[in-house]
């Protein structure tokens, strides 16, 4: 069997106003090049025979294919024609699907992942964090990636024990699918999508969340603080901040410090929540509205607009890089016979 491994880079992950507003990480575009070279070093170690590369208005993959020696692995650029949008990287992950790769890494942020998260079905990811406020990928080093993703693509580890099925947020707009979130969908007073990114808590209604920790930072950072809800659990939490506009607005029952972005601090008003199922379908009641979704305003939401959320165990499958490595010490792959 050809074993084959797909890499997407974005390189506007990382580029929102949270660079000027608080103080995050910025990872350029030369440190990403680097990200990738160790990865395809990674992959190429473990014998992978095919590494297809999405191509960008940057040129990320041909910048860290210039500094490396001949590979072993055959490495190619999707066909496609590159348009600069969040529309690349579902095309691209679509392709990759289509010509059948064995895992998928990427390089971005949970806007990054919530679109390949559209096309990738069930392919093994591997997220890799490079964007400013992310919950979803993790902090990883570039060529423990690619060995991960080798020993996933060569088949040497069981994909059901390495992998677990993540949440996401199906949103519904007039009784049609229109879209997805995988950490959270933000009800904004901002009627206009703008400069997308949310980082004024004072301009938030209410927030529906798969996860959050007190490790996290940004929307998922509030419910870390008082209700902890992991990525593996089976549940999700529907927060109605102090800011609400509903007829049954209530004083705030709890008062949040939340670290909202990177190295801002706010203290957030919580009027009530309600705990989620999965399966379960709630109905936002604060309009006219903007959606955003995974840290970005996407859906404007008219007057008359009936929007639904629903809490689903569908999201893509994610790679558990240490279960992973210590899967294959077990099985012996490291060593040289």
């Amino acid at each position: 069997m050809t074993s084959r491994v797909g890499i997407i880079a974005n390189p506007l992950s990382g580029k929102d106003i949270r660079r000027l507003v608080a103080h995050a990480t910025v990872v350029d575009n030369v440190e990403k090049a680097n990200i990738l070279r160790k990865i395809l070093l990674g992959l190429d170690s473990m014998g992978v025979d095919e590494i297809l590369i999405m191509p960008d208005q940057y040129g990320l993959g041909y910048k860290a294919l210039s500094n490396l020696s001949k590979l072993k692995a055959t490495v190619s650029f999707v066909e496609m024609p590159v348009t600069g949008y969040q529309e690349d990287t579902v095309e691209a992950t679509r392709i990759m699907r289509e010509i059948g790769i064995h895992c998928l890494i990427v390089l971005g942020g949970d806007g990054t992942n919530r679109a390949v998260a559209k096309e990738c079905r069930d392919i093994p990811l591997i997220p890799i964090s490079t964007g400013t406020n992310n919950v979803f990928p993790y902090m990883v080093e570039g060529t423990i990636a690619g060995l991960a993703g080798g020993c996933i693509a060569r088949g040497w580890v069981p994909i059901e024990t390495i992998t677990f099925p993540t949440k996401k947020l199906n949103i519904y707009k007039n009784n049609r699918w229109i879209d997805h979130a995988l950490i959270d969908v933000v009800v904004s007073k901002d009627l206009f999508v703008g400069a997308r990114a949310i980082w004024d808590v004072k301009r938030i209604w209410e927030i529906i969340l798969t996860r959050g920790e007190p490790t996290h930072i940004g929307m998922a950072s509030i419910v870390g603080a008082f209700h902890p809800i992991t990525a593996d659990s089976d549940t999700g939490i529907h927060v109605i901040l102090e800011n609400s506009q509903s007829e049954n607005k209530k004083s705030p029952s709890l008062q949040i410090r939340s670290m909202i972005a990177p190295g801002l601090s706010e203290v957030v008003g919580i009027s009530e929540y309600k705990i989620l199922n999965i399966g379960d379908r709630i109905s936002l009641h604060q309009r006219p509205a903007t959606l955003a979704l995974d840290g970005e305003r996407e859906i404007e939401v008219g007057p008359r607009d009936r929007i639904e959320i629903e809490l689903s165990k569908d999201g893509p499958r994610v790679a558990d890089i240490k279960k992973t490595l210590q899967k294959a010490v077990e099985k012996g792959i490291f060593k040289v016979k």
